[in-house]
């Protein structure tokens, strides 16, 4: 097999290709510091207003989800070292059409992450007097919060420019304190200052099973637990991919849960009774505009809420700087498939992907003028997110069926039914979302078509020889699962569909319909001499460049 996302000299790049700087310490934290952004500043209180002291149930569920999703991916990593891996395992299994989809999936996530945690580093940084002026009291950017958020941008931009060595030391120095203050914040509020009763005295579960469910996809849970794909898309970057991409993989997930059950514990065991005796969803006091840090003022610990605020800069700028790196590396891995110009794989002396840095710059700029806010792009990234991962377990299952000798640094425990359990628990977080998300994810999902359908043609037109095979046959399942997921979630009853499915029903036939559609995407995928020969075109297991 030919190593072409490391050899140097490599076709496209002009710089020696992708350079194998990262060891599992560098990819364990590229994950970490991905999973603890801004999503501990704000899940706990909105979690806990939209499902009550319950949603401890509703972080333990969506640990195990993605603890599910991320074993998936840890053996498919293990198995395929390649850059931008989520957007390139349903391409090996499914051909062109369906690895072009969940290519823009994956690109559609990445690169709207970045814009987040620089908004969210805006509205905290609020509290000091000197950037009250960035915001709108409805926390929409002014004129000069825009400039800001352009500024920021394009430092993470310089940052990865510096190359992946620098990046990997930024971000670790940046992870560790981003570990560290949730830990303090955990142990200092909680030590005189949890009360028991207050998982009980209004209630556990006020909200009942619905508000448990929707709170999973809604307040920011899955959110603020996403990022373990990371170390994935860093494979071509990693110094020995197989061994150290499944520990990355899973250890960044088990440090996220941990941590994130642990925080939702005591935000709620600290709050005084006055903050909520009008009900969880009423829950007001001082300061709630960054919950922690007016939480810590509000037990007397002023000390740390100066922490926390300070935190709430560095903790989103770590988590943004490294989704801009995936973004670009994302963007490389499509053109690797033929879905985008071969301008995307062009890299620096440095090996960094230079144009899909400027394009992820690019990007990140046009998104905060429609989506001004934090609040309003969360569950919309919530549900791109969880979308790119469910093609991985669609994949998983197609190569334990055609390459079941295929090495395998990493096996997944009981594969066979895991594999389809994952792919049913993507699709009910993704439904849990509601009707007010998915329809404008589909408008997305419809403009990547144009874009990178439109460049398969032109590539097809032209007799290109990096067209992409558009395989419909193998991806035949694909429009029926997008549209059905739609339908079942405008008849059901979260965020704003008609209701037409009762609760419980809904949740049996998002099960139903997502094991038909595995099971279907296995029988019709790609044969496994195509899907060997897919591999054997961009897979890197020759010895790396340095």
């Amino acid at each position: 097999m030919v190593s072409v996302d490391s050899a140097p000299g490599t076709k496209g790049t002009s710089g020696g290709g992708l350079r194998r700087d990262v060891g599992l310490i560098g990819l364990m934290w590229a994950s970490v510091g991905s999973i603890i952004g801004s999503g501990w500043l704000y899940g706990a209180q909105e979690a806990v207003v939209v499902a009550g002291p319950a949603a401890v149930i509703s972080w333990v569920i969506g640990a195990v989800a993605i603890v599910l999703l991320a074993l998936v991916h840890a053996e498919l990593g293990g198995m395929f070292p390649v850059a931008g891996g989520t957007a390139r395992y349903p391409h090996y299994a499914f051909g062109g059409l369906a690895g072009m989809s969940f290519g823009w999936f994956s690109w559609l996530q990445a690169a709207t992450v970045a814009p987040i945690e620089v908004e969210a580093m805006i509205g905290y940084a609020g509290h000091w007097s000197w950037a009250q002026g960035l915001q709108h009291s409805d926390k929409t950017l002014t004129t000069s919060g825009l400039l800001v958020a352009v500024l920021l941008m394009a430092v993470f931009v310089v940052v990865n420019f510096l190359g992946v060595r620098a990046l990997a030391h930024t971000n670790s120095a940046a992870t560790w304190w981003k570990i560290a203050v949730p830990l303090a914040a955990i142990f200092i509020i909680a030590i005189g200052n949890f009360h028991p009763g207050n998982f009980h005295s209004e209630g556990f579960a006020p909200f009942g099973a619905k508000g448990v469910l929707s709170a999973i996809s809604t307040s920011g849970i899955i959110f603020a637990l996403l990022g373990f794909e990371q170390a994935i898309q860093l494979a071509g970057e990693s110094r020995n991919p197989r061994r150290d991409l499944p520990r990355a993989t899973i250890g960044s997930v088990a440090i996220g849960a941990v941590i994130y059950v642990l925080l939702q514990v005591v935000f709620i065991g600290a709050l005084p009774h006055s903050t909520f005796a009008h009900g969880w969803a009423k829950l007001d006091y001082p300061g709630i505009s960054g919950p922690w840090a007016g939480l810590a003022t509000l037990v007397g610990l002023g000390w740390l809420s100066v922490v926390l605020y300070l935190d709430a800069v560095i903790s989103p700028g770590g988590t943004g700087l490294i989704y801009t790196t995936a973004t670009s590396r994302v963007s490389y891995g499509l053109s690797k498939n033929g879905y985008a110009p071969r301008l995307f794989e062009r890299t620096d002396r440095r090996g960094v992907p230079w144009f899909g840095l400027a394009i992820s710059f690019v990007t990140g700029v046009v998104c905060f003028l429609p989506f001004p806010s934090w609040q309003q792009l969360v569950s919309f990234i919530t549900s791109a997110s969880v979308l790119m991962y469910a093609g991985a377990p669609l994949a998983y299952g197609v190569f334990a069926d055609r390459l079941p000798h295929h090495e395998r640094p990493y096996r997944l425990p009981a594969g066979s039914v895991l594999s389809p359990v994952s792919f049913v628990v993507a699709n009910l977080i993704i439904y849990w979302a509601g009707w007010h998300t998915l329809w404008r994810l589909g408008v997305a999902i419809v403009l990547g078509y144009v874009l990178l359908g439109g460049y398969a043609r032109y590539a097809l037109a032209k007799g290109l020889p990096d067209a992409p095979r558009l395989d419909w046959r193998a991806a035949q399942w694909l429009p029926v699962y997008l549209v059905g997921l739609g339908l079942i979630s405008w008849q059901g009853g979260f965020g704003g569909g008609s209701g037409r499915i009762g609760l419980w029903w809904d949740i049996l036939l998002i099960a139903v319909f997502s094991l038909a559609i595995y099971y279907w995407a296995r029988a019709t995928a790609s044969p496994a001499a195509e899907i060997e020969r897919s591999i054997d075109e961009v897979v890197v297991t020759d010895a790396p460049a340095h």
